[in-house]
């Protein structure tokens, strides 16, 4: 592999600070797809004005810190050349970011990224950033907890960054077999085959790492108890898998859909009762493996796009939040 992964990772940490760099790496027609509210951003200038300028007015200090950056070719019909990671924003949040009400303390706001790349320069991207976790993090969390809410790790063998080694192909193999044997479930027990045990495509000391609200979680039986089972509940029809980019990169795939899955809010989720509405929901997956079975898993999702379907405004509720949802649930 070339190593246009290290080109764009150490551009993308300098358009933070070096304008010079924003022109060096993103193309002057890029189209870029963001997590609510922002959306999609058309051109350069669009990307200036819609996401890096808010981003450096609301946090002093801005930097980014890469915990996963990988790169490959995307096996999917639309083809091309991606990198992916999962990344923080840092600084000290004093000013509003998207309307929602600033902490005056620093705060890591995490993203999920994907980038097309083209003669060196992002020519398309698709960012999730978790916009709940930074209200979790400025004490106005908007969602009840299902999970452990944390701070995205690091992989714990510390190779997340421009990974050397494995077999890219043999990695995301291990992720699509899961994936199609995930889609299919017992209503009653809400299991899947093929998912744990010894032959199974989880470790049996899986890590499973989720956006605020849901939260992160332990095993298979963490994994089923604080997201599965409730989502499931809420969204029985849900249909996943309809990925625009999948690729993988020594032990470690990627995979993600804009928006993956289509379902109907048929009971109660995270305090929102059941709506009956027609949902999407954009999803990003990154996955270290292990002895041929996923070990860890970083996802982003889009929650303020999901509950905004449902007729949720989160950066409203989290503005008029005093006090931690969580704790009151």
């Amino acid at each position: 592999m070339t190593d246009f992964r290290s080109e764009i990772q150490q551009a993308l940490t300098r358009v933070w600070q070096d304008d010079a760099a924003v022109a060096s790496v993103i193309s002057q027609e890029s189209l870029w797809d963001l997590a609510w509210p922002v959306n999609r951003l058309t051109g350069r200038s669009d990307v200036i004005a819609g996401f890096l300028d808010p981003l450096r007015a609301a946090f002093d200090g801005l930097h980014r810190r890469d915990v996963i950056f990988i790169g490959g070719d995307n096996v999917r019909d639309a083809g091309g050349q991606w990198c992916a990671c999962v990344t923080h924003y840092i600084g000290t949040f004093n000013a509003p970011l998207f309307g929602l009400a600033p902490s005056g303390r620093m705060a890591w706001l995490r993203a999920g990224e994907f980038y097309r790349i083209e003669n060196g320069q992002i020519v398309e991207a698709k960012i999730i950033f978790d916009l709940p976790d930074l209200m979790r993090q400025a004490g106005r969390m908007p969602l009840p907890s299902l999970g452990t809410e944390m701070t995205f790790p690091a992989p714990a063998t510390q190779d997340g960054l421009l990974p050397q080694g494995g077999d890219a192909a043999a990695s995301l193999a291990v992720v699509e077999g899961m994936l199609g044997d995930l889609h299919v479930y017992d209503p009653k027990t809400l299991s899947s085959p093929g998912q744990t045990g010894a032959d199974g495509r989880w470790a049996e000391d899986m890590l499973w790492y989720g956006p605020a609200g849901i939260g992160s979680n332990f095993q298979w039986a963490g994994f089923v108890k604080d997201h599965r089972e409730p989502f499931l509940r809420a969204f029985p029809d849900r249909k996943g898998g309809n990925h625009y980019c999948r690729f993988g990169d020594a032990n470690y795939a990627a995979v993600s859909g804009w928006p993956s899955m289509t379902m109907t809010h048929q009971g109660d989720y995270l305090g929102v009762p059941a709506t009956g509405k027609a949902l999407t929901l954009r999803v990003m997956d990154f996955y270290r493996i292990a002895g041929g079975q996923i070990a860890e898993n970083w996802v982003t999702l889009d929650y303020g796009d999901l509950f905004a379907q449902m007729g949720v405004d989160l950066i409203e509720r989290a503005n008029g939040v005093t006090e931690d949802y969580a704790s009151r649930t």
